[in-house]
């Protein structure tokens, strides 16, 4: 027996591979996204984590750990122990702008260990039902005979949601009685039930709703439509163009070998059609094979930092 450990402990070091990344995983997997159920980044999340799941043996365990803007399940997925075992589902608000918006975040995106990207999300301009304006014309006319009375829900500061309705009131020169949710989930079933007139929600939670008519899509942000809801050309504000993004993130100092482990498990995810096809019919974009992988979303996410901070400062929106 003695000499079967060390002949095995020799072909570890040879491989250069500890024993514990040549074993990963050997038990589940956390993956806590930083947002309340049934948004964007929880329904992607959920998604990959299924997949990835078969790929690697082992249970991938969605956990939500929501509030400030995604950036409290943010700290925790970057305290962890760097080894594999929790990961952490980030967006363009809490892995890129956050930095810009909070004073005290307790990680920096840039500085953690990147798995990869699932998919691009389209951001749709919401309105609940009943709501009296009809198309986006009606709509800021509306806004501007009533500065600041017309509710508009967001995921919380700093969240890719609150983002996209920062810019839309900039180009849009409007005013908004602006209020923050734990998350776009909690926001759009507001919305649903008609207690708050507005929201920028992106795809994966948005199409659904707009396809069952609980709620009513103004304009998508692109220069195209989509679920049958105008582009943002179409609707008037050909500036107004918007995507946000959804990853996966690990500790920093987590193996080299484990990273690899979970780059190849996300690969399967995003290669096989019935997934693609999942997150293609909620209106979300799979990542391309020259954006998936560890390097590309490292060079994402430092490209997104330094973007979001310049637009923070023209938008006015203050550190908290």
């Amino acid at each position: 027996m003695k000499r079967l450990i060390a002949a095995t402990a020799a072909l570890l070091l040879a491989a250069g591979l500890p024993a514990p990344a040549q074993e990963f995983p050997t038990r589940q997997i956390n993956m806590i996204v930083v947002f309340a159920p049934g948004g964007a980044t929880d329904v992607l999340a959920r998604i990959a984590a299924d997949h990835m799941s078969r790929t690697l043996g082992r249970s991938v365990v969605v956990e939500n750990v929501s509030g400030a803007g995604g950036t409290i399940g943010g700290g925790r997925g970057a305290q962890a122990a760097p080894d594999g075992y929790t990961l952490t589902v980030g967006s363009l608000g809490s892995h890129s702008a956050a930095p810009s918006i909070y004073r005290n975040i307790a990680y920096d995106p840039r500085e953690l260990q990147p798995i990869g990207l699932i998919a691009g999300t389209p951001l749709y301009f919401v309105v609940r039902n009943g709501f009296p304006a009809r198309n986006m014309t009606e709509f800021l006319a509306h806004v501007r005979e009533n500065p600041g009375r017309v509710t508009n829900g967001h995921a919380g500061i700093g969240s890719t949601n609150h983002l996209a309705c920062a810019l839309f009131a900039h180009v849009a020169g409007v005013q908004f009685n602006n209020i923050p949710y734990r998350g776009e989930g909690p926001a759009v079933n507001d919305i649903v039930a008609q207690q708050v007139d507005s929201a920028c929600v992106l795809a994966p939670a948005a199409v659904p709703q707009i396809q069952a008519g609980t709620m009513r899509g103004l304009l998508i942000a692109a220069t195209s439509r989509s679920a049958d809801v105008p582009s943002a050309v179409e609707a008037g504000l050909p500036d107004y163009i918007f995507q946000g993004w959804n990853a996966i993130f690990a500790p920093r100092g987590t193996p080299q070998p484990v990273v690899a482990r979970l780059d190849a498990a996300l690969r399967a995810a995003l290669a096989d059609p019935a997934i693609r096809q999942r997150i293609e019919g909620l209106g979300s974009i799979p990542a391309a094979p020259d954006q998936q992988g560890p390097e590309a979303l490292s060079r994402l996410v430092r490209a997104e930092v330094e973007r979001w901070a310049t637009v923070v400062r023209a938008a006015g929106i203050e550190p908290q």
